[in-house]
C-alpha cells in the first residue's frame, strides 16, 4: 500500500513524530508493519474537519451520496485478492472467510446505499384547525466509528455506509491489532473524490486516540464494535457530553439440541458457527445444550466433526477451516479458560491444548464434555475454538440456562418441531436467534442485543435509523 498515514480532511497526514506500533502476523508472530499512534491532537483535527464538512454533505441529495457509496463498492470489488490477503496477513483469518469478509462489505455498502430513497417520515393529524405536522429524519451530524480487529474491513462498511447515506461525516479509527486493511480503504475512498472532510481515519490504541474520540465534544454519536469493558470505558467518556452511543458488544450464544433435532445439520452448523474466524466472533454458539436422549450421539458427532477441522497458516498455501488466535493475550486466555473448565470438573473430549507448532498463536480445535451451567467456560465469552457442551432434561431447562446470562447477543435452536421452535424462540431473550442454520446475520435483518451485549444495533431498516434523529415540524397555514 502507499500509504499507512492517518486520512484528515482529505489528505494523508504523515506524523513522523508520533510512536509507531507494530502490527503482527498471528500466524507466525512476526512483525509485518509499524503505524502511527495518533496524538489527541490529530484527532481533534480529523473532527474538526468532519465538522466543516457535515453541513454542506448533508445538503448533498441523498441519492448522489449514495453514489460515492457504490463507487467505493465497485473498487473494493476491483480488489478483493489484496484486501483479502492484507487481512488474513494481520489478523489470522483464512483466506476464503477474508475474501467473504470483503466481498460482503461491498455488498452491505450496496445494501445501505439503496436506502438514499427509502428514509421515511410521517405526517400526523394535529388537534388545531389549519396546521400540519410531520416529522422529518435528519442526520445525527458527525459520526466516530471505533472498530474491532475480528472483522476489521466489513465493519468500516457497516459504520461508514449508513452514516453517510444518512448525511452524516464520520472519522473511523481501526484497532491497532489490524489496521493495515482501513489504510487501504483510505487510499480507494480518495481515488472515488469524497468530499474532504466526509470520511477521516486515524489509527491508534483505544486508549488513546479511541479515548479522545469517545470523549469529544464534536462528536453526536459513537459506533463501536468490541468487548464489553472496552465499551463501557466509551459510554463513560461520551457521558460527559451526552454523546449518543450505538454499541455491539460481546456474547455468549447458546446452541440448543433438542431431542428430535436433525443431529448431522446441527453437528455441521454448530460446528461453523464454532470456528469460524477461529471462534472470534461475538455471535459464535459458544455453549451447547443438548436434550439427554440424544446427548451421547450428537457429542460423538460433534467430536468426531471437529476432530476433523484444519488449521494453520492460513497463508501457507493448503485449504484450512481456521488460523490462529488474533494474539499471544488471546491465546492465553483461552488456555487459562480451558484449565480452568477442566480442574473444575469439565472433561477434555478433543484438544485442550496450544497447537503444536513453532510459530503463532494457534489453539487446537477444543470439545468440553461433562460442563455445568455454572461453570465459568458456561458463562464468560471464549473467543477461541472452544465448545463447552452440558446436558439437559428438556426444553424449558434448555431455554432457562440459556437465559442465565448477562449477554444476550444471538442464540440459535435445533428442532424438527415447528410449534416447539416458535414456543423456545418466544422465550429465548436474545436479539437474534437462529433455527436450524449456522449463526449469522443478513443485510436486511437488524444486528442487535440485549444486556450486556450492546445498545441499538446495525443492518437494514432499523440500523440505517440509527444514524438518523428525528425533527418534528408544526407548520401553522391558516
Amino acid at each position: 500500500m502507499s500509504h499507512m498515514t492517518h486520512y484528515i480532511d482529505g489528505r494523508f497526514v504523515e506524523d513522523r513524530s508520533a510512536e509507531r506500533i507494530p502490527v503482527t502476523n498471528p500466524a507466525t508472530g512476526e512483525e509485518i508493519a509499524a503505524v502511527p499512534e495518533a496524538s489527541a491532537g490529530l484527532v481533534d483535527a480529523a473532527v474538526q474537519a468532519a465538522r466543516r464538512a457535515q453541513a454542506n454533505w448533508a445538503e448533498v441529495p441523498p441519492i448522489e451520496r449514495a453514489g460515492y457509496i457504490h463507487a467505493i463498492a465497485a473498487k473494493i470489488r476491483e480488489r478483493v485478492d489484496l484486501l483479502a490477503e492484507t487481512i488474513s496477513r494481520e489478523q489470522g483469518k483464512v483466506l476464503p472467510l477474508a475474501r467473504g469478509e470483503v466481498l460482503g462489505m461491498a455488498g452491505l455498502m450496496d445494501y445501505m446505499a439503496e436506502w438514499a430513497r427509502r428514509i421515511e417520515g410521517e405526517i400526523l393529524p394535529s388537534d388545531r384547525r389549519g396546521e400540519t405536522i410531520y416529522i422529518n429524519r435528519v442526520p445525527v451530524g458527525v459520526v466516530a466509528g471505533i472498530l474491532p480487529w475480528n472483522f476489521p474491513f466489513y465493519l468500516i462498511g457497516r459504520k461508514l455506509a449508513p452514516a453517510l447515506v444518512a448525511g452524516n461525516t464520520i472519522v473511523i479509527k481501526p484497532s491497532e491489532e489490524t489496521p493495515l486493511n482501513a489504510f487501504l480503504f483510505a487510499e480507494i475512498a480518495d481515488e472515488v473524490g469524497l468530499p474532504k472532510g466526509v470520511f477521516n481515519l486515524v489509527s491508534g490504541r483505544g486508549r488513546a486516540a479511541g479515548a479522545a474520540l469517545s470523549g469529544h465534544p464534536g462528536i453526536d454519536l459513537v459506533s463501536f464494535t468490541g468487548s464489553v469493558p472496552t465499551g463501557i470505558a466509551i459510554m463513560e467518556a461520551a457521558a460527559r457530553n451526552l454523546t449518543r452511543v450505538n454499541l455491539e458488544l460481546g456474547g455468549k450464544a447458546p446452541a440448543i439440541v433438542l431431542k428430535d433435532a436433525d443431529l448431522d445439520l446441527a453437528v455441521e452448523a454448530i460446528c461453523a458457527s464454532r470456528i469460524v474466524n477461529t471462534g472470534q466472533v461475538c455471535n459464535c454458539a459458544e455453549r451447547i445444550f443438548v436434550e439427554r436422549p440424544v446427548a451421547e450421539a450428537f457429542t460423538e458427532r460433534f467430536v468426531r466433526r471437529m476432530a476433523e477441522v484444519r488449521y494453520g497458516d492460513p497463508l501457507a498455501g493448503q485449504e484450512l477451516d481456521m488460523g490462529p488466535l488474533v494474539n499471544a493475550v488471546q491465546l492465553g486466555k483461552v488456555e487459562a479458560m480451558v484449565d480452568r473448565a477442566r480442574t473444575a470438573g469439565a472433561e477434555i473430549a478433543l484438544g485442550g491444548r496450544r497447537a503444536d507448532r513453532p510459530q503463532g498463536y494457534h489453539y487446537e480445535p477444543t470439545v468440553l464434555t461433562g460442563c455445568t451451567p455454572d461453570m465459568e467456560i458456561m458463562r464468560k465469552e471464549i473467543f477461541g475454538p472452544v465448545a463447552p457442551i452440558a446436558v439437559v432434561e428438556d426444553a424449558d431447562e434448555a431455554v432457562r440456562h440459556a437465559n442465565d446470562t448477562e449477554y444476550g447477543l444471538t442464540s440459535s435452536l435445533y428442532t424438527r418441531d415447528l410449534n416447539m421452535a416458535m414456543r423456545v424462540t418466544r422465550r429465548l431473550q436474545f436479539g437474534e436467534t437462529y433455527i436450524n442454520r449456522e449463526n449469522g446475520e443478513a443485510y436486511q435483518g437488524f444486528h442487535a442485543g440485549r444486556k450486556k451485549s450492546g445498545i441499538g444495533g446495525a443492518d437494514g431498516k432499523h440500523g440505517f435509523y440509527e444514524y438518523m434523529e428525528t425533527q418534528a415540524v408544526y407548520i401553522q397555514h391558516g
